[in-house]
C-alpha cells in the first residue's frame, strides 16, 4: 500500500500585487522523495516553497502537512539576529532526542567553527550557518531555496553527498545542472503559475519540457487557424438558416476567449556581447609569479599563456585565492616576483562575484546607463535602454525601480547585462552563474560559445565549466595552481580526484579518501558545450581549409611559378603544408567526436 503524502497543496493561488503569480498549483511530497523544483526566475518557485513551509498563506487552495510530521525550510535570505554564536543559532534547530553534535558537525564541513558572531557573517557564511540548522534534526521534510549558492566546490560535493545519504524528503530549487541530476528523482515544473509533475530527475527534464513547449505552439497554431476558418464563414458562408449561424458565432466567441486566456511562456533572455576590435594573438602570458599575504602564499611560481579564444576556468575552494588569480593575471595586481604579459589591444569586461558595482539606491535605468542618456551604444548601435532591460527580462515598469528592490535573480541579470554592453575582446567574469535560471544559463553558455574574444571565468558550476571551459586552473593548496586542459569533469579525470579543502590536502592519502565524499552517482554520458560546438564547426573548417589547399596547388602547379619569385614559392609550399596538417588533425578531431556521439547516442 502507498504511503500517504507528508505535505500537499492543492490548488494554491495567490496574487502579488496586480499580478497573479500562481495559480492551480500543487505539491505533493511523500516520505524520501527527492524532487527538483524549476522554473524561470520570477515565476513564484520560492513563494510556493515559503507556502509549504508555511511561512506565508495563499490567497485560496489548501495545504495540509500529516500530524507530527517535521519541516525545516533554507530560506535564500536567513535571519539569524538574536544568537550570540552561529552554533547557537544551528543547535536551535534541534529537538529532543536529536543528536545534539549533529549542529557543529555539519557547521565545520561548511567552513565554519560555530564561534562566528552572527552579526558579523557574510550573506555565504549566514547562509552555510542556516544549512547547519535545517539539516541538523533531520526532520521528515527538508525545504532547500538555492542551496549551493554561496558554497565552494569542496562545500557542494560535500553536501551533495550528504542530502544523497539523508532519509529526509527533499524538495530543491537550485541553479546547478549537476546538482540537481545527481541528487533528484521527480521534478516539479512550475510554468505561468500552473506545476506539471515528471516522475524522472532533473536529467530528464529538459527535453520533456521542450516537448510540452512544441505541442503548445502547435495547439496554439491549430487554435489559431480555426478562427480564421470561422471568420471566413461568418463574412462570406451562407446567412440563411439563422440560428445556425448565430451558433456558430456564439462558437466563434468561445475560440477568441480560449485564445485569449491561453498564457505564452515569458520571452527568453536575449544575450548579446559588445564586442570591441580584435585583440592580439597572444592575450596574456604570466610566467613565474608569485603572492603572499603576510605569511600565507596566495600564488607560488605559476605560469601560463593563454591565447585569443581560450575560454579558462579558475576553480578551487573558498579562500583560496581565485580573485587574487584573477587580478594578477589582468594586471590589475602586481605580483610579488615574476611578471605578466598583457597582449595587444585588450578591452576588458569584468564582472565581480559581489555585484559591488551596483549601487544599490540607483535606479535600474541608471546602472544601464551610468545616470546618463536613455540609449546605449551595443555593438557600434544605438539601442533604447527600455529596449535593451526587454533583452534581459526586465519590464518598461521597472527602469525606475531601485536595484535594492531587485530580487537575487534580477540583480544577476543586470549586473550581467552591463558587462555585456562594455566593448570588449577579453571578458573576465567571476560566478556569473549566481542566480541565474537554467534558461538564461544556456543561453549564456551559447553566447559565450560564439564570443570571438577571450573568456576568463571563476564558477563552482560543474556543468557550466564542462559546456564551456577548454581549460581550468585548479588551486592546488600552498599556492600552487595547476592548468588542467578541458573543463570540470576532463580535470577529474586526469587528476584522480575533485577540489578539495585546503586542509584535506595536507592530510596524508588515506586519511582523505576515508574523509573525502561519496562519489556522486553516474549520470548519462554527453557531450560537453564545447564538444559539440566543435562538432558544428570543424566541418566549416575542414571545407575551408580544402579550398585553401586546392589554391595553393594551383598555384604552385604553374610551372613557371619558382621562377618568376622562389621566395613565393616557398612560401606557398609552406603555406600547403601548414593547410594539410591542420585538415588532417581537424578531420581526425572531428572523426573522434563524431564516435563519441554515436556511442552515447546508442
Amino acid at each position: 500500500m502507498a504511503a500517504a503524502p507528508l505535505l500537499t497543496l492543492q490548488n494554491i493561488r495567490l496574487t502579488l500585487g496586480s499580478t497573479l503569480l500562481l495559480e492551480e498549483a500543487e505539491l505533493s511530497v511523500l516520505p524520501g522523495d527527492k524532487l527538483a523544483l524549476v522554473g524561470r526566475n520570477g515565476s513564484g518557485k520560492s513563494t510556493l516553497l515559503k507556502i509549504a513551509a508555511g511561512e506565508i498563506e495563499p490567497d485560496g487552495g489548501r495545504r495540509f502537512l500529516q500530524p507530527g510530521a517535521t519541516i525545516r525550510y533554507l530560506p535564500q535570505e536567513p535571519d539569524l539576529t538574536g544568537y550570540a554564536t552561529t552554533l547557537d543559532y544551528a543547535a536551535a534547530g534541534l529537538e529532543a532526542g536529536n543528536d545534539p553534535h549533529r549542529a557543529r558537525y555539519l557547521l565545520e564541513h561548511l567552513g565554519l567553527t560555530g564561534s562566528e558572531d552572527p552579526a558579523r557573517l557574510s550573506g555565504g557564511e549566514a547562509r552555510r550557518a542556516a544549512l547547519a540548522r535545517v539539516l541538523a534534526p533531520e526532520p521528515d521534510i527538508v525545504l532547500l531555496d538555492e542551496p549551493t549558492n554561496h558554497l565552494d566546490l569542496p562545500a557542494i560535493e560535500w553536501l551533495e553527498a550528504e542530502l544523497a545519504n539523508l532519509r529526509s524528503a527533499l524538495v530543491i530549487i537550485s541553479h546547478d545542472r549537476r546538482f540537481l541530476s545527481d541528487l533528484t528523482r521527480a521534478t516539479i515544473w512550475l510554468d505561468r503559475g500552473v506545476t506539471r509533475r515528471l516522475n524522472k530527475g532533473f536529467s530528464a527534464f529538459e527535453d520533456w519540457r521542450d516537448t510540452v513547449l512544441e505541442e503548445e505552439a502547435t495547439a496554439r497554431h491549430k487554435l489559431d487557424r480555426q478562427i480564421v476558418r470561422e471568420e471566413h464563414w461568418l463574412t462570406y458562408g451562407v446567412t440563411a438558416r439563422r440560428k445556425r449561424n448565430v451558433r456558430r458565432l456564439e462558437g466563434l466567441h468561445t475560440l477568441r476567449r480560449e485564445r485569449r486566456e491561453l498564457k505564452r511562456q515569458v520571452g527568453a533572455v536575449r544575450l548579446s556581447v559588445a564586442e570591441a576590435d580584435m585583440s592580439g594573438k597572444l592575450v596574456l602570458e604570466a610566467e613565474r609569479i608569485s603572492k603572499r599575504f603576510g605569511e600565507r602564499p596566495i600564488v607560488t611560481d605559476f605560469s601560463t599563456r593563454i591565447l585569443r579564444g581560450d575560454r579558462v576556468g579558475v576553480i578551487g575552494a573558498n579562500g583560496a585565492g581565485k580573485t587574487t588569480l584573477l587580478r594578477l593575471l589582468t594586471g590589475e595586481l602586481a605580483p610579488d616576483s615574476g611578471r605578466v604579459r598583457l597582449g595587444a589591444n585588450l578591452e576588458i569586461a569584468t564582472l565581480d562575484q559581489r555585484r559591488r558595482s551596483l549601487d544599490p539606491s540607483a535606479t535600474l535605468k541608471e546602472a544601464l546607463t551610468a545616470g546618463g542618456s536613455d540609449t546605449l551604444i551595443i555593438n557600434g548601435q544605438p539601442k533604447h535602454v527600455v529596449g535593451y532591460m526587454k533583452d534581459f527580462l526586465f519590464t518598461p515598469e521597472q527602469a525606475r525601480t531601485a536595484v535594492e528592490k531587485l530580487s537575487g535573480g534580477e540583480r544577476g541579470r543586470l549586473a550581467l547585462a552591463r558587462a555585456l554592453a562594455l566593448p570588449s575582446n577579453l571578458l573576465v567574469l567571476d560566478e556569473p552563474t549566481n542566480d541565474l535560471d537554467l534558461e538564461t544559463l544556456d543561453l549564456l553558455q551559447e553566447m559565450l560559445g560564439d564570443y570571438p574574444g577571450t573568456v576568463i571565468v571563476v564558477s563552482h558550476d560543474r556543468d557550466f565549466l564542462d559546456r564551456v571551459a577548454t581549460s581550468v586552473i585548479v588551486a592546488e593548496g600552498e599556492g600552487k595552481w595547476t592548468e588542467y586542459a578541458g573543463g570540470y569533469s576532463d580535470m577529474v579525470a586526469q587528476r584522480g580526484f575533485g577540489v578539495t579543502k585546503p586542509e584535506l590536502e595536507k592530510a596524508p592519502k588515506a586519511e582523505r579518501a576515508a574523509t573525502a565524499p561519496a562519489a556522486p552517482p553516474p549520470t548519462r554520458a554527453k557531450l560537453s558545450f564545447k564538444q559539440k560546438h566543435a562538432l558544428e564547426t570543424l566541418p566549416k573548417d575542414i571545407a575551408r581549409l580544402a579550398g585553401e589547399i586546392e589554391r595553393l596547388q594551383a598555384q604552385l602547379a604553374d610551372p613557371g611559378f619558382y621562377g618568376r619569385d622562389p621566395k613565393d614559392f616557398a612560401a606557398a609550399s609552406a603555406k600547403l603544408t601548414t593547410a594539410e596538417a591542420a585538415k588532417a588533425k581537424a578531420e581526425d578531431d572531428w572523426l573522434e567526436l563524431e564516435m563519441l556521439r554515436e556511442e552515447i547516442e546508442g
